[in-house]
């Protein structure tokens, strides 16, 4: 009697803290598809995956868009029938406590770039809430780069400071 009672505890506790798995081939294809429109100028189809409050962060420092900046900045580059083209290379999909998250490693026109976002439910539908692009750099280039950026890190560091304090 102990035993079964032991087991059915374990069972009732263990199923109350499971949440529900959602499958990565459809948020695989959610991203994908996200990619596609880019490609494609798909501009209408690019924007519906993204949430309505949506954030796009660039490779460049200032590039901290958020959702009507980011389709007014890209709204030129759809209109010339390519927006751009990332490739995913690699991508890893996280789940936990009902947060979607990923990575992703992507052939792009500068080369290898690496993505990371959140994808949230709007309206019953995953889509990307928040999405970081960065340039990855071998770790032998680092300093070259660093040198190389040095001047404009240092003027764009003295303008927020500016701006910020």
């Amino acid at each position: 009697m102990k035993k079964t009672l032991l087991l059915l505890t374990v069972i009732i506790l263990s199923s109350c803290g499971s949440q529900k798995n959602i499958g990565t081939d459809l948020l695989d294809r959610t991203i994908d598809d996200w990619h596609d429109a880019a490609t494609t100028a798909s501009y209408e189809d690019y924007f519906s995956l993204m949430t309505s409050d949506a954030v796009f962060i660039g490779t460049d420092a200032t590039e901290n868009w958020q959702l009507q900046e980011f389709k007014t900045f890209s709204k030129p580059y759809f209109d010339k029938g390519k927006a751009w083209s990332f490739t995913p290379l690699e991508r890893h999909i996280y789940q936990h406590n009902g947060v979607i998250y990923f990575d992703e490693l992507l052939d792009t026109q500068m080369g290898i770039c690496r993505g990371s976002g959140i994808l949230k439910k709007e309206n019953g539908v995953y889509k990307i809430a928040h999405y970081v692009l960065s340039i990855a750099v071998p770790n032998e280039n680092v300093a070259s780069l660093t040198e190389l950026k040095k001047q404009w890190d240092n003027n764009y560091k003295k303008e927020l400071l500016k701006k910020n304090y």
